[in-house]
């Protein structure tokens, strides 16, 4: 084990790395079967592990595992505003978001949701950001998670700045000091990539925020 350990650096592999780092094994399939007997290692799904609590170096990334079970994706919605600390619940499932179908994983490590949107919309407002060891994972922008998560609400009629105000400040229970730090032309672009009109709202409510801010230091 502390071989394989040494080989693999990182907390969450796949199945490749595994078996690279068995490969003086004559069967490492079978060497794979006793370290999941064992607790070695943890299959979170075909082909993704992590290291038992035993091995760990470090504690594994949930983000990490995200974009690696089901790709392309990035992580968004509910669960990028909370690690932000837009929203102040925390999220029960890791939510991403895909430009493919969308997908639920049951994993020994909870829920991973991947919500579809549309192609024209996906690559814009995507963060890398870098752990120990080179580890990095893709993560939205608080302007992009915030606009797929309202993207998201098909069911909710958001008509008015009014309707969107209740939203974002009693459902969500954003502040409007960081709303007001967020990027309005940035809104407004994914507006455009989502078609959206209750992004064009958002967009100009951020726009009315950021000026009570300003004029606010002002008078301060």
């Amino acid at each position: 084990m502390e071989e394989l350990r040494r080989r693999i650096s990182g907390e969450e592999f796949d199945y490749q790395a595994l078996l690279d780092g068995l490969r003086k094994y004559n069967r490492p399939r079978d060497k794979i079967t006793s370290l999941l007997r064992k607790g070695g290692i943890i299959r979170v799904k075909k082909g993704i592990y992590i290291f038992g609590e035993r091995y760990r170096k470090r504690p594994f990334s949930m983000e990490i595992l995200a974009n690696m079970i089901y790709g392309p994706s990035y992580v968004s919605m509910e669960t990028a505003l909370h690690y932000y600390g837009l929203i102040p619940e925390g999220v029960a499932a890791m939510t991403s978001v895909t430009d493919g179908r969308g997908r639920r994983f049951f994993t020994p490590l909870g829920l991973f949701i991947y919500r579809n949107v549309p192609a024209k919309a996906y690559p814009i407002g995507i963060d890398q950001v870098e752990l120990e060891s080179g580890r990095s994972f893709l993560i939205a922008t608080p302007e992009k998670a915030l606009a797929d998560k309202i993207q998201a609400e098909r069911g909710m009629a958001i008509r008015s700045e009014a309707e969107m105000r209740s939203y974002l400040f009693e459902s969500l229970r954003i502040e409007s000091e960081a709303l007001g730090r967020l990027n309005a032309g940035m809104i407004a672009l994914m507006a455009d990539r989502y078609r959206s009109r209750k992004l064009r709202l958002l967009s100009e409510l951020i726009r009315k925020l950021e000026g009570q801010g300003t004029r606010g230091a002002s008078r301060s």
